[in-house]
């Protein structure tokens, strides 16, 4: 795992967001008259752009689709990003690659200002150099632009570079830009669903994840 460079994504690699991301589709849903009981039921929500999964699961256009997610973002930011917790193991790999002196950024389809606040409240903002995000109006949602302008914006060479996440969006991104990826199965893709994307690394722990580093 000779990398000076790794990106991770967020949510499900790095945090378990089901509660706030479930509770708030839900509260979303509720307010455009829609009723869903079953919160795991919701769970293909987390990692994928909200806007598309909005469209795609409830056959939203897309401006019904915006209200969508600005009705989830009233619970998410006030309550949502907090209901939330780092996956066991995860402040130690941070450790260690900052100890081997990689240099870290954040890759997520989440609002820039949404994951820089979920890292500082949860302890772990300073591993990372820089933590890019989407914008708020849906600029950079897609994980092949938004990894793309990362190595623009960072000058990263492709060689020196890895790609850690849990679904398929991060292998895309990875490989269309012409990175190294390794899947983790602890998040939220499935293991045919990673598998698919043929990754370079597929790690089914996040104690093989960091066994590998330590090499």
């Amino acid at each position: 795992m000779d990398y000076s460079n790794v990106l991770f994504d967020l949510d499900g690699t790095l945090t378990d967001p089901r509660e706030g991301i479930t509770r708030s589709v839900q509260h979303a849903l509720a307010k455009l008259g829609i009723d869903e009981p079953d919160l795991p039921a919701l769970e293909h929500f987390i990692g994928p752009p909200l806007l598309q999964c909005f469209m795609h699961s409830y056959g939203f256009d897309e401006a019904t689709a915006w209200q969508a997610v600005n009705h989830y973002r009233e619970r998410f930011r006030e309550v949502g990003l907090y209901e939330n917790q780092l996956f066991e193991g995860v402040p130690e790999l941070l450790k260690l690659l900052g100890e081997q002196q990689r240099t870290l950024y954040i890759a997520t389809s989440k609002p820039t200002v949404f994951a820089e606040q979920i890292a500082r409240h949860f302890g772990f903002a300073q591993h990372f150099k820089v933590i890019y995000g989407s914008e708020l109006d849906g600029t950079r949602t897609n994980k092949v632009e938004l990894i793309a302008h990362l190595l623009e914006q960072e000058q990263l060479p492709r060689e020196a570079t890895l790609m850690i996440g849990d679904r398929e969006h991060d292998l895309i991104g990875a490989r269309s830009n012409g990175l190294d990826a390794a899947a983790v199965g602890y998040g939220f893709g499935s293991f045919a669903e990673l598998q698919a994307q043929a990754p370079t690394y597929h790690f089914h722990s996040l104690a093989e994840l960091h066994q590998a580093f330590v090499g």
